[in-house]
């Protein structure tokens, strides 16, 4: 298992059913985590690393919160590019996020030795990683919301609140999205659980699965 340190200085993480005003989670999901990852090792088949396990850890320094009016488009009319299909909406948004994502492969289905776990290794070394063929801002979250600084973590003794996977817990995130409807996203529900930043349980964790 590895932790990786992670800054954004400006990040929205909407929630599935916001519309009109656009609201924000208090943490990226971990589908949207996974994607990250995906992205820093250049990956752009999702269904390589089913299996991986993850969780999110934000740094007890809270993120302020603030609300921007922007354009979003939605697809109403032909072609996309229309005026008909912009529209200016209210959007929440989170500053001076700081958190740790914790990675597991032990349960991925490939066969292949390069687990996520080890080519985000590879990405992060600086003796491996111009072996990383990728493109692209590297952003978590909407594209233009880049990270400012991600290297790996080591376990302090600094106050974390902890996304902790419990079937009765009273926050529900996405863990595999339909980018085709939503009929097949899949959710995971959690508690947040404050505590240093250790390696957490494997149980603890959201497993990625379609």
């Amino acid at each position: 298992m590895i932790g990786i340190h992670v800054t954004v200085p400006i990040a929205c993480w909407r929630r599935g059913k916001a519309r009109e005003y656009l609201e924000t989670e208090i943490l990226p999901p971990p589908s949207t985590c996974y994607g990250f990852l995906l992205s820093l090792v250049g990956e752009t088949d999702r269904r390589v690393h089913i299996g991986s396990r993850l969780t999110i850890a934000m740094i007890a320094r809270e993120p302020q919160s603030s609300v921007v009016l922007r354009t979003v488009w939605r697809v109403k009319k032909k072609p996309l590019g229309t005026p008909a299909n912009a529209r200016p909406d209210y959007q929440q948004i989170l500053t001076g996020n700081e958190l740790v994502i914790w990675l597991d492969s032990s349960e991925e289905q490939g066969s292949n030795d390069l687990t996520l776990e080890r080519r985000v290794q590879m990405a992060l070394d600086p003796h491996t990683r111009n072996k990383i063929v990728r493109f692209g801002g590297l952003s978590l979250g909407e594209s233009t919301h880049l990270v400012d600084e991600i290297n790996l973590f080591q376990p302090q003794e600094v106050d974390c609140e902890y996304f902790v996977v419990n079937e009765q817990g009273q926050i529900t995130l996405p863990v595999w999205v339909d980018h085709v409807g939503s009929a097949a996203t899949r959710f995971v529900t959690g508690n947040l659980d404050r505590r240093s930043a250790r390696m957490p349980q494997v149980n603890e964790m959201a497993r990625i699965a379609p």
